[in-house]
């Protein structure tokens, strides 16, 4: 998918706050009301969208903690991974996994109200999980503001970063 940058100024307007209406993005990117959403789309068909989301304020819904966990299956075989994959979606309080490279095969993030709730959670489910040899979690400290997705993406010249 080819994106210029109009289509950059869009995803920039839309990455900022979602609920953006089409006439304002429209009028910031200098297109037809009509025009903007035949691209916006285009965006959402192309994958370049993949949806949209509230971000919440974990804290304030009493989330305290939040747990990065780096977990060691037996076996890299596919089924495992698999199987593994679909246990920790079932998990609440599991806001991100990702298979990795290097020492660990899967780094979790995990948000709870406290530590007594993260040890129940390490109890009854991490530890539970299916082809787990080792767990090993750090604890967030202090979340630093970064720029956002499309400002990290594409900079703030909106040419895509490289």
């Amino acid at each position: 998918m080819q994106i210029d940058r109009i289509d950059t100024a869009i995803l920039k307007v839309i990455a900022g706050d979602a609920r953006t209406s089409v006439s304002q993005i429209a009028g910031r990117v200098g297109l037809s009301q009509s025009a903007c959403t035949r691209r916006i789309q285009a965006l959402e068909a192309g994958g370049a969208i993949r949806g949209y989301a509230a971000r919440l304020g974990r804290r304030a819904l009493g989330f305290k903690v939040t747990a990065i966990v780096d977990i060691t299956l037996g076996t890299q075989a596919e089924e495992d991974l698999a199987t593994f994959e679909r246990a920790v979606g079932a998990i609440d309080g599991i806001i991100h996994c990702a298979l990795v490279s290097g020492n660990q095969d899967y780094r979790l993030q995990v948000v709870c109200r406290d530590l007594d709730d993260y040890e129940r959670i390490h109890r009854e489910h991490l530890g539970r999980l299916p082809g787990v040899v080792t767990i090993s979690s750090s604890f967030v400290l202090r979340e630093v503001p970064t720029r956002g997705e499309a400002e990290a993406i594409f900079g703030h010249a909106g040419t895509p970063a490289t």
